[in-house]
């Protein structure tokens, strides 16, 4: 059994999903970062100075509370649809980019198919079929 782990633990296709889930991971936090840090703050200024983290709405609970922080400080129940927002937007940009990089992908698999091949020597069983073919048509044509 601990034989048979090794094999598949070691199989090429095991590592390489490793190696992606582990550069996805990383590439989920760099997103999240581009969303909240860089596209976000501007489109809050934009809008009058709203951060997007802190748009809720509260389903349960007393008074208003300046931020989400607060409120879930307080142990009221809200709806988060700020971070919503935030998460739409990081899918979106993921996604995008998950297309750009398999149209690459596929455009670089169209090139490879569609590159000429050297031209290959025929296998040598067929170049004696031709020759045995060529000997009996000089043979036919001998008067």
């Amino acid at each position: 059994m601990f034989r048979e782990f090794k094999e598949f633990a070691v199989r090429g296709n095991v590592v390489d999903m490793a190696v992606g889930i582990i550069i996805g991971g990383a590439f989920g936090t760099i997103v999240s970062s581009l969303v909240n840090d860089i596209l976000m703050p501007p489109i809050g200024l934009l809008m009058g100075g709203v951060d997007f983290s802190d748009i809720f709405l509260v389903l349960k609970g007393e008074g208003p509370y300046a931020t989400l922080a607060d409120a879930t400080a307080a142990g009221a129940v809200t709806m988060n649809v700020g971070v919503f927002a935030n998460n739409v937007i990081s899918f979106l940009i993921v996604a995008f980019a998950v297309f750009m990089l398999v149209k690459v992908i596929n455009r670089l698999r169209r090139q490879q198919a569609a590159a000429p091949t050297a031209p290959t020597a025929p296998p040598e069983d067929i170049l004696l079929l031709r020759e045995i073919r060529d000997s009996l048509t000089r043979r036919s044509e001998e008067p």
